[in-house]
């Protein structure tokens, strides 16, 4: 066990272990609520990478003491499920509980390997348990979706990961023999980026750079070793999000050469082309927004020719879409507006009724309570445009939306110049 990895030396053997994820399983929790009344559903855990979601599927098996099967999506196919369905439907003995069936990476199922799933789920052959680092609303079927509840977990926070990097150099067997004295944590969290497995095998690169006796943890020291072992530092694939991360802000910031190359970065590494064109598309709506609105329909017709033709045709349309994104004027006053009206309605304990006169009246029982009288309809008035009061009582010329760009700003002149009539 002492050659294994830090991360797998370390790995929680029950839930009061586990760190971060309290909205899941803290004394509240959801799943630890699930696992004390020994009925668990099937589920699907979607977050970033080394958050433990993997660790808590075989947590929630172990504490329920469940026999469970794993499957990953990347080297499974239909025939495997199918094998993995017999198997579950053997286990069960006498009416027993039903297996756990573990699915990692299950975004990579294609449609015909989840429809292979649903029946088995639909019967309760046994209890599905997906991770995922995608949003399963884009690559889970809809049917099998609506068979499991979905459960997001977070990227661990500095104090986590504290929590985590104490527990490392106390517990491990190894790291306590040899000592570590933490002087500066900053670029050991910040390279780390909420991510627990990534934090321990940076632990790991450290304690192999200094041969033997105490381990000294500071900014310098970490930033050194990870520039002379970067190809350990990336194993995995856990670059994935730092390139992506770099990639939208390029965008964001309006350097297309820089985007360009972390596009080029992503493509080489053979990264899913999807992932990148709905990333693009969500950039387009969010950083570019209604300062260039062609951005959205560039981004949408880019991610249907990247399912169209695929690699290495797909270079094609995403560079095109990723320097049109980059060279657009910028704006996220529509990302600004939605973030601040749900924040107010998600705040607002008073079920504000809608006004009687943008109400329709389809009955007549609703004409005579006044439902739709004094609405008055735009296209009768010059202008197309007259002053009535939309909002609710209480919010009554509450504004959300601000204009950023000078597009967005000649809009609403208009308007104002109608008001002036």
């Amino acid at each position: 066990m002492s050659n294994a990895p830090l991360a797998e030396r370390l790995r929680p053997q029950s839930l009061d272990d586990y760190i971060g994820q309290s909205h899941l399983v803290g004394t509240d929790g959801v799943i630890r609520r699930f696992v004390e009344s020994g009925n668990i559903p099937s589920f699907i855990l979607w977050g970033p990478p080394g958050v433990g979601k993997t660790t808590l599927a075989k947590l929630v098996a172990l504490s329920l003491g469940r026999q469970m099967f794993t499957l990953s999506a990347i080297a499974s196919g239909v025939k495997e499920v199918r094998e993995v369905i017999e198997a579950a439907k053997k286990s069960r003995f006498f009416g027993g509980a039903a297996p756990i069936l573990f699915i990692d990476e299950i975004h990579r199922f294609n449609k015909a390997q989840q429809d292979s799933l649903l029946g088995a789920v639909e019967q309760g052959v046994f209890t599905l348990i997906g991770a995922t680092t995608e949003n399963p609303s884009f690559e889970v079927i809809t049917p099998l979706l609506s068979r499991c509840q979905v459960y997001v977990l977070k990227a661990m926070d500095n104090s986590e990961l504290d929590t985590l990097l104490q527990r490392a150099i106390t517990k491990d067997r190894i790291l306590a023999q040899r000592g570590v004295r933490v002087e500066q944590t900053h670029a050991l969290f910040e390279f780390s980026g909420g991510d627990a497995r990534k934090l321990l095998n940076i632990l790991d690169i450290l304690a192999g750079a200094s041969a033997e006796g105490e381990i000294v943890i500071n900014d310098a020291i970490v930033t050194e070793c990870l520039q002379q072992n970067i190809a350990l530092y990336d194993k995995g694939g856990e670059q994935h999000y730092d390139v992506i991360s770099a990639f939208i802000k390029s965008i964001r910031g309006s350097d297309p050469d820089a985007a360009i190359y972390y596009l080029a970065r992503m493509l080489a590494g053979g990264e899913d082309v999807k992932f990148i064109a709905r990333r693009l598309v969500i950039s387009a709506s969010e950083d570019v927004g209604l300062a260039n609105p062609n951005a959205l329909l560039l981004a949408n017709a880019c991610f249907d020719a990247v399912h169209k033709l695929g690699m290495p045709e797909a270079r094609i349309p995403l560079a095109e879409a990723t320097v049109y994104l980059a060279t657009s004027p910028k704006s996220n006053s529509a990302y600004m507006a939605i973030n601040e009206a749900l924040r107010v309605v998600e705040r607002d304990t008073t079920n504000r009724p809608v006004p009687l006169h943008l109400r329709n009246a389809p009955t007549k029982l609703m004409d005579q309570l006044g439902y739709g009288k004094g609405y008055k309809y735009a296209h009768d008035y010059e202008g197309h445009w007259v002053e009535q009061e939309f909002m609710p009582a209480g919010l009554e010329g509450r504004k959300f939306y601000e204009p950023q760009h000078k597009r967005e700003h000649d809009a609403m002149a208009w308007k104002e110049a109608l008001k002036q009539k």
